[in-house]
């Protein structure tokens, strides 16, 4: 993968970040990081499943000695393009972790192109609360998310907002602004 492609990938999640997760409100918390640049995109080109599940504890390392990164998107553009296989993956990512003792330092948070909640149909446009234009984890600092909850006038009310709003908006939006981060990815 060339430097451009790399750049590409992190441009098009970047206006994922912008137009969708910060743009509808998807995530409050998410809009005071962006502002500080405290978001690392790490773009992950491994195929190997253990090279991958390495690549996470690289990265809570990353996070363990730099405090200046808040929060870190790892995406995987060519792996677990299946929505199962991406669980499978997730599961294990979660396992590793807590062996390596970073449960209650660091959560996970997963987004994908074709998420879909368990129980809820593929097509339901809550769903795309958890759409991304690639696979990825999200690793949060835990005491943060607890501040952040903390801070909120309503923590426990933003998933049934944002189930509200992804509905209303309908899913042809919604495939709409996922598609068009895609294709404002060279631009930026």
């Amino acid at each position: 993968m060339t430097e451009t492609d790399q750049h590409q990938i992190i441009n098009a999640t970047r206006n994922w970040l912008a137009s969708v997760v910060i743009g509808l409100n998807l995530c409050p918390f998410a809009r005071h990081e962006w502002e500080k640049n405290r978001i690392r995109y790490a773009v992950i080109n491994h195929t190997d499943i253990a090279d991958c599940l390495e690549n996470v504890i690289e990265e809570c390392i990353v996070l363990d000695a730099d405090e200046s990164i808040e929060t870190t998107l790892l995406i995987y553009p060519h792996q677990f393009q299946a929505f199962e296989e991406y669980l499978d993956f997730l599961a294990l990512a979660e396992e590793i972790m807590e062996l390596q003792d970073y449960q209650g330092t660091y959560q996970v948070a997963s987004f994908h192109p074709g998420y879909h909640f368990n129980g809820e149909e593929p097509d339901d446009a809550a769903n795309y609360t958890n759409r991304s234009p690639y696979p990825m984890l999200h690793i949060l600092r835990e005491d943060s998310i607890e501040q952040a909850i903390l801070n909120h006038p309503d923590p426990d009310g933003i998933p049934r907002r944002n189930i509200e709003l992804t509905r209303q908006l309908g899913g042809d939006k919604l495939k709409a602004l996922l598609a068009n981060c895609q294709q404002g990815s060279s631009a930026n």
